[in-house]
């Protein structure tokens, strides 16, 4: 399997998944913080934690979209901040990543 269609099988799941996550609720109840830790609270800790999943999944199709236009474009592997190539280790790690570890701030 190719590199883009690596990428494009990760990208259609997380776009599943990002939908299912988003999908609005089934009940119409409105959710409110009690003083006490009940149904109504539980449920907004889940909303909050589905928010921030969510947000999560879109970065990483942004990235995997980053990643498909570099593929196009032919340069694939060559670093956004600096222009060097990106080493190996990483992109199997990390194959929508668009920097090399130095310029992701990692290093």
């Amino acid at each position: 399997m190719s590199i883009a269609e690596n990428l494009n099988a990760r990208r259609a799941d997380l776009a599943i998944e990002l939908e299912r996550l988003t999908r609005k609720p089934e009940t119409g109840a409105a959710v409110a913080y009690g003083k006490r830790i009940g149904d109504g609270t539980a449920e907004a800790v889940e909303r909050l934690s589905t928010t921030a999943a969510a947000r999560s999944i879109f970065a990483s199709i942004t990235s995997i979209d980053r990643a498909l236009e570099k593929v196009a474009e032919g340069n694939y592997g060559i670093c956004d901040g600096c222009g060097t190539q990106i080493g190996v280790a990483r992109l199997e790690a990390l194959p929508a990543t668009a920097r090399c570890f130095e310029c992701s701030g990692a290093g």
